[in-house]
């Protein structure tokens, strides 16, 4: 009996030293450095967000899941990208009726001088 519980100890010496040795030399397994706290991986340009900056995006990691204010900055920033492009949609298509005729002008008058 004071045999195997020796061997136990011995074991349990064993891996918690194997464990720690593991954990010194290849680290948490993580790929970078963990960030200070209060820094943040998001980033987007200022203006002009493109597909190519969404796949790029990265959210710090919390205990739930990612940090919900950097996921909402990148949500209302592209809420405000979004009301920019549809704003200016649509000032171009209101624009195109009143250029319809000239454009049309345009069409007639330029087979009557390349002749």
């Amino acid at each position: 009996m004071t045999t195997a519980l020796i061997y136990l100890v011995v074991m349990l010496l064993v891996a918690a030293v194997v464990f720690l040795l593991a954990a010194v030399v290849f680290g948490r397994g993580e790929e970078l450095a963990p960030l200070p706290p209060g820094s943040s991986p998001t980033r987007l340009p200022a203006e002009d967000i493109t597909g190519e900056d969404l796949e790029d995006v990265r959210f710090q990691l919390v205990l739930r899941g990612y940090k919900m204010s950097e996921v909402d900055w990148v949500l209302r920033r592209l809420g405000v990208e979004i009301d920019e492009l549809r704003t200016r949609v649509a000032e171009l298509e209101q624009r195109q009726p009143e250029r319809q005729p000239e454009l049309e002008a345009e069409r007639e008058t330029a087979p009557e001088s390349a002749q």
